[in-house]
């Protein structure tokens, strides 16, 4: 009986120790790092990043949500769905990429364009949206920059939301025309944290979205306003992230589930298993 549960922890542990390495190898896929080689930059014309399109030439963004993780290629697929499970350079991948709604133009000249991402913990893809869910949060971070057709755009960040999946009053890339003061209108109905920057139905917007961490089908979307003004990053030396403990609060729960409940698992067989093993020598002593 003891060297079989003996021989479960030890399975437990090695499945444990899998577990984390794989969800670990995850996460460093995801990671901004991975391709940062790729950045377009005045320094080098953008040639990293056209090596980066001669991979996957459904590559043709790059989206920079500054003070944040949020710093990765934008591709677009003949639907929804490929760059869920596909990352920037085309392979299968659970993190998969950031990615513009199909039905939007590659050049942001539609009203509203959507951009998706997965939320992930650790920093990566599009986690740390989560920054915005405090309104300090929020109120700190204002910009970003949207590389497209060969040079930067700024975006001004006005409204925070958290709307329901299939909430299609949102979810409507490329709104008419005759419709945009009223689309308008509702997300800021909608939106938790709004600031006034003078938006109007002439502007162009980009909506981030991601899964919401409090609701099975919510969805936290950050909007911004596309500028021909391109913005200094004000967070550009620090590093925000610098010597931070592990975020094992985060809502995303990965590791907690694959590998904390093995752990878990094993504690208690442990118990078992000493309390087994005394047992036994208490009994071999009395007789």
């Amino acid at each position: 009986m003891d060297f079989a549960l003996l021989t479960i922890i030890l399975l437990l542990l090695a499945f444990a120790g899998y577990a984390l390495w794989d969800s670990n190898q995850i996460y460093e896929a995801a990671d901004k790092s991975h391709y940062e080689t790729y950045k377009p930059s005045v320094l080098d014309e953008g040639k990293s990043f056209k090596e980066l399109q001669d991979i996957n030439p459904e590559v043709f963004a790059w989206l920079n949500v500054y003070g944040t993780n949020i710093d990765y290629p934008v591709t677009q697929g003949e639907n929804n769905m490929k760059y869920v499970n596909t990352n920037a350079e085309g392979q299968y991948s659970l993190s998969g990429a950031i990615f513009l709604d199909y039905r939007n133009s590659k050049d942001f000249s539609d009203f509203n364009s959507i951009i998706y991402g997965h939320h992930m913990e650790k920093h990566t893809m599009f986690g740390d949206l989560d920054i915005f869910l405090e309104k300090e949060g929020f109120d700190s971070h204002r910009y970003g920059n949207l590389y497209f057709d060969g040079k930067d755009h700024g975006i001004e960040f006005f409204a925070f939301l958290i709307v329901d999946a299939y909430d299609y009053t949102v979810f409507r890339p490329n709104v008419g025309d005759h419709e945009r003061q009223a689309y308008l209108e509702g997300l800021l109905e909608k939106s938790v944290y709004f600031r006034d920057i003078g938006i109007s139905a002439t502007d162009r917007l980009v909506m981030l979205s991601t899964c919401s961490v409090d609701a099975t089908n919510g969805r936290d979307i950050l909007v911004g306003r596309i500028t021909d003004e391109v913005f200094v990053d004000s967070f550009a030396e620090i590093d925000v992230y610098d010597d931070e403990e592990p975020d094992w609060n985060n809502h995303d729960g990965l590791v907690k589930e694959i590998f904390l409940l093995p752990m878990l698992l094993i504690l208690v067989l442990a118990v078992r298993l000493t309390t087994s093993i005394r047992s036994n020598y208490l009994n071999r002593k009395r007789k």
